[in-house]
C-alpha cells in the first residue's frame, strides 16, 4: 500500500537568529525540497508552511511559518519532515524508492519468484536493486534491459535478467 506521506528530510540544527532550521534532505536534491510551500512535521504529520528556502552545502535552510526565534527552531531539531505523495508529480516509469521496496520480484518468462525488494542502491549511472530471496541476496540493476515492468499497486515486479546476473 502506498503511504500518503514521503519522509522528506530530517531538521538537523538551528540557522541564524530568525528561527530558520537547517534540514537534511532525503530527496535526490536539495533544489526540490525548496519547492514546497507546505511540509509535514512528525508521527502526526502536522502541516507546516514554509515561507522561503535556499539551499545551502547540500542542505536546505528553511523559514519555517510561526518558528521565529532560534529557541522555537531548536524544539525542531531532530524531527522528520514528510511531503505529501499529491505534491509530487514524478515522470512516468520513475518511482518513490519507498514504493518499491517489499515489492515482489518475478522472472518475465518463467514467472520464477527471486525474492521482494529490502534496499535501493543509488550508484549514480542507475539504481541497483536489492532483492532478498529465501537463500541468498540478488543485485539487479535497473536498467530497461532488465526491468520489464512494476506493477506498485500490485505489489511486483518482473526481470529478465542478462545472462550470468544470477551466476
Amino acid at each position: 500500500m502506498k503511504k500518503q506521506y514521503l519522509e522528506a528530510g530530517k531538521i538537523v540544527t538551528t540557522h541564524g537568529i530568525r528561527g530558520e532550521v537547517k534540514i537534511m534532505p532525503y530527496t535526490d536534491s536539495p533544489d526540490l525540497l525548496c519547492e514546497f510551500d507546505r511540509l509535514f512535521i512528525g508521527r502526526n504529520h502536522d502541516e507546516i508552511i514554509v515561507e522561503r528556502a535556499r539551499v545551502f552545502k547540500n542542505t536546505v535552510i528553511a523559514k519555517l511559518e510561526g518558528v521565529d526565534t532560534p529557541e522555537a527552531a531548536e524544539k525542531l531539531r531532530n524531527k522528520l519532515l514528510y511531503m505529501h505523495r499529491d505534491d509530487l508529480e514524478l515522470d512516468e516509469d520513475t518511482y518513490f524508492i519507498q514504493d518499491l521496496i517489499g515489492l515482489e520480484v518475478r522472472d518475465a518468462d518463467s514467472d520464477k519468484v527471486y525474492g521482494k525488494i529490502t534496499d535501493v542502491m543509488q550508484t549514480g549511472a542507475n539504481d541497483v536493486y536489492v532483492i532478498k530471496g529465501d537463500e541468498r541476496e540478488y543485485l539487479v540493476p535497473a536498467i530497461a534491459d532488465v526491468i520489464i515492468s512494476t506493477d506498485v499497486d500490485e505489489g511486483f515486479m518482473t526481470i529478465r535478467p542478462l545472462d550470468g546476473l544470477f551466476d
